[in-house]
């Protein structure tokens, strides 16, 4: 009769005497003694994010409670440092006490959001995999009866459950104090990249990112210091590249003025493009009589009869949110699937 071996419960030694091959010592199947292992492996990291969460969350309805309590006071709500809401005349020295007084907590809050994506990059996505083959302890589990793309996905799933839920709770108590403390009043603006990186589900998809990147990178290079830097570079290139090409992520809005009107538009409002435009419509940039001697004589060679802007209403906010998210998450699905055929080419 033939005894066959498998991952103890411990991830370090094999439990015997196991013929259907679905428990282990403990009670435990063999992905679930996987998944135990990877939580000890990496519990203090998982009970640092979850202290970090906490305290955010902590934090941000603190901050929330503090300033609605300013603004319902001073009846500061829509109002900015320069207004054209008549009911705001007069509230600009109320607005930039509140803005001394919150613009700093909340700047740190989406300081927070944008590095949290890094710091799981360096810390939990890097080391995850590469730690484990720099050490050469990946060779006993690949012993038992856990094949290569079973371990992997333990390895993977936990960390990602993790991410996944504690950047999802940090990501929704940050947009609940921002429905009271953000735009015109702090001066914040949804489309700064501090504000966009934080709201919605923008910092938990590029958190899952970070998870995949420092995933592959591993993988592919086996050494743990290495595997941090490349993972850094590419979360910076990604963030950067996307940043760069979100205004263009969904068509803008045009709004023209006339020669004699107000070319302003609401403060919320996130400006792309401006310039001239023609009798015919047609839209010239506002460098066409940038360097001419006779400005007005150049406009009007031009046929110029009026002022553009190019913009991103508040309302094209969560729709920019999601299209980037969606490009972010099919790069993390992307990533993952390459990790697990490396892994099967590697290992069978």
């Amino acid at each position: 009769m033939t005894t066959t071996a498998h991952l103890g419960a411990n991830g370090a030694g094999p439990a015997a005497g196991d013929p259907g091959g679905a428990r282990e010592a403990g009670g435990r199947g063999r992905l679930g003694g996987l998944v135990w292992l990877v939580r000890r492996q990496h519990r203090l990291f998982f009970g640092m994010l979850l202290a970090a969460v906490t305290a955010g969350a902590v934090g941000c309805a603190v901050l929330r409670s503090r300033a609605a309590a300013f603004i319902d006071a001073h009846h500061l709500d829509g109002c900015s440092m320069i207004s054209l809401v008549p009911r705001c005349d007069g509230t600009q020295d109320a607005v930039n006490a509140f803005r001394g007084a919150y613009t700093r907590p909340l700047q740190l809050a989406e300081a927070e959001l944008l590095l949290l994506p890094v710091l799981i990059a360096l810390f939990l996505g890097a080391p995850l995999i590469a730690r484990e083959l720099e050490a050469g302890t990946h060779k006993l589990v690949l012993t038992q009866s856990v094949g290569p793309l079973r371990w992997l996905a333990a390895k993977t799933a936990l960390p990602a459950l993790v991410v996944l839920t504690a950047t999802t709770a940090l990501s929704a108590v940050f947009a609940w104090m921002w429905q009271v403390i953000g735009d015109e009043v702090s001066g914040s603006y949804w489309y700064s990249t501090l504000g966009f990186a934080s709201l919605g589900p923008v910092p938990v998809a590029y958190s899952l990112l970070a998870l995949a990147i420092g995933v592959l990178a591993g993988l592919r290079l086996r050494r743990t210091v290495l595997t941090m830097g490349v993972t850094l570079g590419a979360m910076v290139v990604v963030q950067v590249a996307l940043g760069q090409i979100r205004p263009y992520l969904l068509p803008t809005r045009s709004t023209e003025f006339a020669p004699k009107e107000s070319a302003q538009l609401p403060d919320n409002a996130w400006l792309v493009g401006q310039g001239y435009y023609t009798r015919s419509g047609a839209h010239l940039p506002d460098t066409v009589c940038e360097s001419a001697g006779d400005h007005e004589g150049c406009l009007r060679t031009h046929h110029v009869v009026g002022q553009y802007m190019d913009h991103h209403p508040v309302s094209h906010h969560w729709p920019l949110a999601w299209i980037e998210s969606g490009i972010v998450l099919a790069l993390t699905a992307v990533l993952t699937v390459i990790a697990f055929r490396v892994m099967r080419r590697r290992h069978g």
